[in-house]
Parts: structure tokens; C-alpha cells; sequence
């Protein structure tokens, strides 16, 4: 019995010799206990989102789209562009010649006006002479004001002989032509549809995606948005961008949500009816960033461990707020100061002594141990 209690004695005693020459020191309990080995991370706060998936096609939004007409009947004479041509701001579009009775019309408008004016001045001199009447003068003038209202009307539409050049009203893509050289337009029919560009102050939706209708309700104007490619070509460029429109309803075709978003798409390969799919920031956020593994769960929620001065364990009650890949973005009380458990805590208890077999690279993210 002797021997047997020695012998127990002397194991021991060799365990605690084991863990002072790797710790310097012994650790709480460790003659009471098991040791369990874990790896750890140096834990940090910073923003982070949930990420939405979403697909769609470039310069698809309504919005983001502008047709021209012409508000009298022309001949189209000339075109100076062709479906999907890149046009700026001020750049000759078609060459028309207004109907020669539009013509007429403006011409009329002009004499009507010098005619109303002449009346005027006729009415107000035989006025001053007490032969003519107030009333008189009065009509005279509206006859005036009439005239010139009808006048400004025709050059508001921009009426006159000979050729008249229409030009780009913004910076964006042809996306179609309606008519060609020789064609007579009527007035209000569409001449062609431009789709709005990358000018650096436009900041309607060039981009229509769908979306998940259990995730529109995340998703707010203003979100980040990075755009990517689906075909080959473009599958590694990304282009970053904000939402500008969440949709309300749930599109009758796609059974999605429609979301707009504006992306500066400049002179990139993301030409209007590129297929790209989005990744949509929701939910952004300044929480501690932990990897997955590092979050365990029982009956009282979610809790993390972390490794006291003492190289004991100590758990921390967590409330996860943002998944990201293999991240999350939590927050509880925990101490940026201490390392995160992020393997070994399943064999964990709190206060249980603990040996660090190393760290992490670092990063909140789950990766492998160095």
C-alpha cells in the first residue's frame, strides 16, 4: 500500500515538473485536474456585414434608362450612332428636319407675335389721344401675351428650317435605335433609349438585381455593394458600388425583390446587359470579430472561451449579431487583451487549466494553426 500511494505520489509529482518547465509556473488546479492543450487567436473589434447574394443584369433599371423624341414630326436625314456606342454628354445622336408644316407653324408663331406687339403700340397711342378705350388696350396687350406664349412654345420644341443635330443629353450607351436615315417620326415616338453612364454625378440605378424576399427586408439604400462577373472572363473582377432602391413587392416573373444599384462602371468590360451576380453589405456593424469554431453553444445560448494570465479558461456568454463566411461578428464581455479559444474548447469547462499549443496566423478567420 505504501509503494502503490508513493508511486502515485511521484506521478504527479512528475506532471506538475512537466508543466512548470512549459509555463514557468504551475497552473491553477493543475493538481486537481486535466490539462486540456488549445490553440488561440488574438481577438479585435471591427466592421463587419452580412453578406446577401444577389444576380442580376447592367443598365437594366428603368431609371437608369432615357428615351428621346422629338415633340413635332421630322425626318430622320441623318445617324450618327448605332446600337451599343458609348456616347457623351453633348456628342450629335441623329440629324432631323422638322415636317414642313411644323415649319409653317413656328413661322406663323413668330409673325402672330409682331403682329400682337404692333397692335399694342397702335392701341396705346390712340389710347393717349382719347380714342381708344381701356378696355380696348387691355386686349390688345392679352392678344400680345398670347401670342408670345405660342411663340416660346414653338421654340421649346426646338422647331426651325433646315437640319436641326439632336445631341446626347447624358454620358451612357446606345442601348436601341428605333428608326433609321429617311424614316418620318411622329411627335413623342422614340428615336433611340440611352442607358445613363458612369459621369461621376449620376446616381440612379444602373444595375438591377433579385433578391431573396426573406432578405429584402435587410437590405437598405445606402448598402455596400461589390459587383462580380458570371462569365469566365470576368469572374475575377469586382467592382464596388452602393444600393439605391429596395424594392417593395415581389417581381410577378422572377419572384424576387428587385434591388437598384448604382456601380461606377467607367470603361470596363461590365457593359450594359452583362449578367453579374452582387454581393449585398447588410447588417453593418462594429462587433468582436471571432471565427466560427471559436463559438460554441448549449442550453444558456452561445459563449466563447478565452485564456486567463492564469492559463485557466474562461468562459464568456456571447450574442451572435453577423455571420460573414467563417466569421461572425459577436458581442458579450469579452477582453480584447486575452487570446480566444479557437481549438480544444469542446473539451473545455470554465476555470478548467489549460496549455496553449500555439497560435493562430492571427486573424479572426478561422485559418489554421502555424
Amino acid at each position: 500500500m505504501r509503494t502503490s500511494r508513493l508511486t502515485t505520489r511521484a506521478r504527479r509529482a512528475a506532471v506538475c515538473v512537466a508543466l512548470v518547465s512549459l509555463f514557468g509556473t504551475l497552473p491553477a488546479h493543475a493538481d486537481s485536474g486535466p490539462v486540456v492543450s488549445v490553440q488561440t487567436i488574438q481577438v479585435h473589434r471591427d466592421t463587419i456585414a452580412q453578406p446577401v447574394r444577389a444576380y442580376g443584369i447592367v443598365a437594366a433599371s428603368a431609371s437608369s434608362v432615357t428615351t428621346l423624341n422629338l415633340p413635332y414630326v421630322a425626318r430622320i436625314t441623318q445617324m450618327r450612332v448605332q446600337a451599343g456606342q458609348r456616347v457623351t454628354r453633348g456628342m450629335p445622336l441623329v440629324v432631323v428636319e422638322a415636317d414642313p408644316a411644323a415649319v409653317l407653324a413656328a413661322t406663323q408663331a413668330k409673325s402672330a407675335l409682331t403682329l400682337a406687339q404692333g397692335e399694342v403700340t397702335r392701341t396705346q397711342s390712340l389710347f393717349d389721344k382719347g380714342l381708344a378705350t381701356q378696355s380696348q388696350l387691355a386686349s390688345a396687350k392679352k392678344a400680345a401675351q398670347d401670342a408670345q406664349q405660342a411663340l416660346a412654345g414653338q421654340n421649346q420644341m426646338g422647331v426651325g428650317p433646315g437640319a436641326h443635330t439632336v445631341t446626347a443629353p447624358l454620358d451612357g450607351v446606345v442601348l436601341q435605335v428605333s428608326v433609321a436615315q429617311g424614316d418620318q417620326v411622329q411627335p413623342g415616338a422614340a428615336i433611340m433609349q440611352l442607358a445613363a453612364g458612369d459621369s461621376g454625378k449620376d446616381a440612379r440605378a444602373n444595375v438591377t438585381l433579385g433578391v431573396e424576399p426573406s432578405d429584402a427586408a435587410s437590405i437598405h439604400a445606402g448598402d455596400a455593394v461589390m459587383l462580380h462577373g458570371l462569365s469566365v472572363a470576368l469572374a475575377k473582377s469586382a467592382l464596388p458600388g452602393r444600393v439605391v432602391m429596395v424594392g417593395a413587392s415581389v417581381d410577378p416573373q422572377s419572384q424576387l425583390v428587385n434591388i437598384g444599384a448604382n456601380v461606377p462602371l467607367g470603361q470596363t468590360a461590365f457593359i450594359p446587359g452583362t449578367r453579374v451576380s452582387a454581393d449585398i453589405a447588410t447588417n453593418t456593424g462594429t462587433h468582436w470579430i471571432v471565427p466560427r469554431n471559436a463559438v460554441l453553444k448549449d442550453g444558456h445560448g452561445d459563449y466563447v472561451f478565452q485564456v486567463t494570465s492564469a492559463k485557466t479558461a474562461h468562459r464568456i456568454n456571447v450574442v451572435k449579431r453577423v455571420e460573414d463566411g467563417g466569421r461572425y461578428g459577436v458581442d458579450g464581455a469579452i477582453d480584447g487583451a486575452l487570446p480566444l479559444v479557437v481549438s480544444g474548447n469542446y473539451e473545455l469547462t470554465d476555470g478548467m487549466a489549460v496549455q496553449t499549443g500555439g497560435k493562430t496566423s492571427g486573424k479572426a478567420d478561422g485559418s489554421a494553426a502555424r
